[in-house]
């Protein structure tokens, strides 16, 4: 310390004088180095007191600015001594001192923990390493440690994984540190492996010798991370070095995939069952580079292929697929991988195809089930979406007819997606209606849509982008009343702006009961002139059977009808009216509160009439679409009528009584939905899960 060298020097001088000139000099340095009050030391500015010595008087800045001057500061001590290297030091002394009264005439050295931690590249280049028993490091033990007290600790707004920490949670000893077979690998040079290694000897060696309870022992927190806890049942081999990233951007060839024939059949199933519903693969391009195998020479087109296959895998029903469940489900899993190896590295300059491959991998990971990583993929989508400005007409110029329609109806699909998830899951909008000015796309058929230019659609003939256009324009009023919605729960109208709400919002229900009015012949509803709530046929026992039937034959024969399953129409029936139908419900359901914040009481019996209609109408379109149509729809379906059915079933049973005609309904909606469920469960490629382990839902 500074004061430590004058006091030597005048201890070992002989001049009174320079004894007097030294002391004189550090007091004068103890004075400048007198505490500064509170305020001073927050400015960083000199303390300025007359009498120094005075350690309470106020200084002239705080007399100036008029505030107290306090001197509440304790100045910190340079440090404790550093208690850990003390701890592995004793350890170390007790080890040699054990070892040496266990084996006399042993007459190796031990190196000390510290040595090893402090130098590994000294034990590398180590002559005995590989020759000897592992290090003695390695073997003896720490003393015991006081067990520290269990402090309760006070729940705080964000928790952390720590704050669940118990003492009785298992540990995870998947990965044994018994592997070392006398030769320090690489990877247990380095200071965490090394410590962990050497705890767990010491813990091992602790039990044995003192014969002490687990909870005396050292151990380490437990993990929390399923997927790590999961690998660690495998042996988990050591990477001698880490690939980059551009290793996996290289071409590949399908055959390493699965056989040729086999990804081409995935396609042609995907442009029959899966494509109506999601059109962002221009079809006579991508089958035309598929046959000139453009993915060995474009590592990007390779991964499109992967994760359209991997999407259409768990969207078939299985018997369409000569395969067992188990080989399905791991060729859809090794072609997303294979998928995400290639374009994790390639996202610079983002393409419209990195779009596309996204969307498909938010749809697998929804089939499958996986909530959290459905959400990621379609984050990544939707944000490389507004890098690109596919939201933004006017990014759409110079572009060639092709990329023009492709970047236009993938955007369409996340928009929807987007909403729906919003109103299932009552999540943030991420892709505002008023943000976007792109139009719909063009109402074409992939083949009358060339590099060049945009050839006339026959007269008559319906394009099949066009369910596609019209399920956006459903979607786009769904936006604007959740836009609304989320605006009046932070500021509640009052007065007038509640009725020019209430106004906006019946103008939303007129559109979204006549968004359909306009469609084309083969995307109306057929409707039946008998309705079904008043049908001897539809209902009971005998109407499940019989469709329940129908679902079974459908999922597990490949011999039977697959007519109403490849009419794209149909299928686009089902999503467009019960999409219509979920719509309507929010939208009924809000302008219901905004009548009870203006008027303070409802109409209990014009509400109950409101819920049947949608009932009512919600049961007639599953009774007028071929149950084949609607289960092509998949599980994406099975969540929009579920969320209005348990709404409306509840609302039932919650009032005292009802209509008669109104439980009937109810009745065979409720008959529905284990229908629905069926369908859902049939899609699962694991046969031990049921259908209830996804709770989310997007629109496909």
């Amino acid at each position: 310390m500074p004061a430590a060298r004058p006091k030597k020097e005048a201890n070992s001088s002989d001049d009174g004088h320079l004894n007097r000139s030294l002391s004189e000099n550090s007091k004068s340095k103890r004075k400048r180095q007198s505490q500064s009050c509170d305020a001073c030391r927050a400015r960083k500015v000199r303390c300025a007191r007359e009498n120094p010595d005075e350690p309470k008087q106020s200084c002239k800045h705080c007399i100036t600015l008029g505030i107290p001057c306090t001197y509440d500061y304790q100045p910190k001590k340079r440090g404790p001594p550093n208690l850990y290297l003390r701890r592995l030091q004793e350890a170390a002394a007790v080890a040699a001192g054990r070892q040496t009264s266990d084996s006399p005439t042993n007459i190796d050295v031990a190196p000390s923990p510290i040595s090893a931690l402090a130098s590994p590249a000294q034990s590398m280049v180590s002559p005995s390493i590989g020759s000897k028993s592992p290090p003695s490091f390695l073997e003896p033990t720490i003393t015991k440690l006081p067990s520290i007290p269990s402090v309760p600790m006070p729940p705080s707004r964000y928790p952390i994984a720590a704050d669940t920490y118990h003492n009785n949670y298992p540990q995870q000893n998947g990965v044994s540190s018994s592997s070392y077979n006398g030769t320090l690998r690489s990877s247990e040079l380095n200071g965490h492996n090394l410590l962990h290694s050497y705890t767990q000897n010491q813990a091992k060696h602790e039990e044995r010798s003192y014969s002490s309870s687990p909870n005396d022992s050292f151990s380490t927190y437990p993990l929390y991370n399923w997927a790590y806890k999961q690998h660690q049942l495998l042996p988990i081999p050591v990477p001698t070095t880490v690939p980059p990233l551009s290793y996996y951007y290289r071409p590949r060839r399908l055959e390493e995939i699965a056989p040729k024939d086999t990804i081409f059949m995935i396609i042609a199933l995907f442009f029959d069952f899966v494509y109506p519903l999601t059109p962002c693969i221009h079809k006579p391009s991508f089958m035309a580079d598929l046959h000139s195998r453009r993915e060995e020479r474009d590592p990007l087109f390779f991964a499109l292929v992967m994760s359209t296959v991997a999407s259409t895998l768990v969207q078939l029903p299985r018997s369409y697929l000569p395969m067992e469940r188990s080989v399905v489900r791991k060729l859809a899993q090794t072609s997303y991988e294979a998928s995400r190896h290639i374009t994790i590295a390639s996202y610079d300059p983002p393409t419209s195809m990195h779009v596309v491959i996204r969307y498909f991998d938010c749809i697998y990971h929804f089939c499958e089930g996986h909530d959290a990583t459905q959400h990621a993929a379609f984050g990544e989508a939707a944000h490389l979406a507004i890098s690109l400005r596919l939201h933004e007409e006017s990014a759409y110029d110079g572009l060639d007819p092709i990329e023009c329609e492709v970047r236009k109806r993938i955007f369409w699909l996340l928009f929807g997606a987007d909403k729906s998830m919003s109103i299932l899951l009552g999540r943030p909008i991420c892709l505002r209606d008023e943000d976007c000015t792109v139009h719909f796309p063009k109402e074409l058929d992939d083949e009358y849509i060339t590099p060049t230019a945009y050839l006339p659609q026959p007269q008559g003939k319906t394009a099949i982008v066009s369910g596609l256009n019209y399920t956006s324009r459903i979607f786009a009023l769904l936006g604007e009343i959740l836009v609304r919605i989320r605006v009046d729960k932070r500021s509640p109208p009052q007065g007038q702006f509640a009725t020019a709400r209430l106004e906006e919002v019946q103008s939303l229900q007129a559109r979204i009961l006549a968004a359909l009015s306009h469609a084309p012949e083969l995307l109306r509803l057929k409707q039946t002139p008998t309705e079904p709530t008043h049908s001897p046929e539809f209902g009971g026992a005998g109407f499940r059977q019989t469709t329940f039937a129908e679902v079974k034959d459908f999922f597990d024969n490949p011999k039977a009808s697959r007519a109403n399953a490849l009419n794209p129409f149909l299928v686009m029936q089902a999503n467009l009216y019960v999409t219509q139908q979920l719509v309507r419900f929010v939208i009924e359901q809000y302008r219901d509160e905004l009548l009870m914040a203006l008027q303070g009481n409802l109409n209990e019996q014009q509400v109950a009439e409101d819920r049947e209609a949608v009932a009512r109408d919600l049961l007639n379109i599953l009774h007028n679409i071929p149950i084949q149509s609607i289960a092509t729809n998949g599980p994406s379906l099975v969540h929009k009528v579920r969320f209005v059915a348990s709404t409306l079933l509840d609302a039932v049973r919650k009032a005292e009584t009802a209509p008669a005609s109104a439980a009937r309904a109810h009745a065979y909606l409720w008959d529905f939905l284990s229908i629905l469920s069926e369908i859902e469960r049939n899609y699962l490629l694991d046969d031990d899960r049921d259908g209830t382990s996804s709770a989310d839902g997007m629109m496909m």
